[in-house]
Formats: C-alpha cells, structure tokens, sequence
C-alpha cells in the first residue's frame, strides 16, 4: 500500500513499505536528448541546480505530459530540445530507459538519439531556467568536460552515458 506522506507543487514524498521515494506528480516521464549539430558538435545545456547548490553540465532534458497527460517522448523530446538549445531534429529515436536515482525517485529517463538537426533560435529555456547552451565538438569533449568538472561545474552521468552511445553509432 501506498502512503503519501507530502504533497508539493510538483513532486510527492511517498512510502511503499519501510521505503520512502520521491515521485512526480504532474509529469508522467522524462526525456533526455543526445544531439550532434551538422558541425559535429555535441549539446550541451548549463543550469544552476538548487539541490546540489552547483552549476551542472547536462545533456538538454525536460519532463514528458507536464502539461499535457498524453504527451508522446518523441514530441517532447524535440518540444526540449528546442526551448533549451534552439535546435530541432527531424529524426528521433529512442535508444534507452533506466532510473535517474532508484533509490530516491521513481523517476525514468528515456534517451533519445536526435538526428538532423536544424537552428530555430538561441535556446535558453523558457524565462527563469537560467540556460546557457554549450555546443562542443566530439573531438574535445572529453577535455572540455574534464576542465568544466576542474572549474567546480557537476557533470551529469548521462552525458557520458550519451557519449558511450553516440561510440555505438546509434
């Protein structure tokens, strides 16, 4: 039996058992988008994040059905895309799902390889996020993360996840 044990705006605190996990309760999923420009150059959003009081480097991402309960991972994947880079893909696929912490959340990631892209604007994010957009080529990133990691910035896991699919000529 599920017991909620706090109700926010956007998330739940619950207990299943002797298990306490945090879920959403307005979004039904979350994407988060692998995308390499026409210039081979992969990208990358920076945020400040409040619970882990950093800067973080991280692929763009953004939830699934916040607004829209029957929202599909590929529409939404594009609709992020272009609100935090300024790029839209034509060809989009999903190529994994997992846990973004299964200890604390009941939160799954679903990435998504987009392809062709084309420029819509400067991204940013919609007012507020605070988004800076970082397009990096593939054959320094590996450097630039490790001089952003240097500076004090977090970088999230899945950006290496992505990269390691991006090897995998997904």
């Amino acid at each position: 039996m599920t017991e909620i044990l706090h109700t926010g705006r956007h998330l739940e605190l619950v207990k299943e058992g002797k298990w306490e996990f945090v879920r959403r309760h307005k979004a039904s999923a979350v994407v988060a988008i692998i995308a390499v420009t026409p210039a081979e150059e992969l990208l990358l959003v920076e945020q400040h994040r409040v619970p882990v009081g950093a800067s973080v480097i991280e692929l763009p991402a953004g939830l699934v059905g916040d607004e829209d309960a029957g929202e599909d991972l590929l529409i939404a994947a594009n609709r992020e895309l272009d609100e935090e880079t300024g790029w839209t893909a034509k060809d989009l696929r999903i190529i994994n799902r997992g846990p973004s912490s299964a200890g604390l959340t009941s939160e799954v990631v679903t990435m998504v390889h987009a392809r062709n892209l084309t420029r819509t604007s400067a991204g940013g994010g919609v007012p507020g996020e605070g988004i800076t957009v970082h397009a990096i080529k593939r054959a320094h990133i590996v450097a630039w993360l490790a001089e952003r990691a240097k500076a004090g910035y977090l970088i999230d896991h899945k950006v290496f996840a992505g990269l390691w699919w991006l090897g995998q000529s997904v």
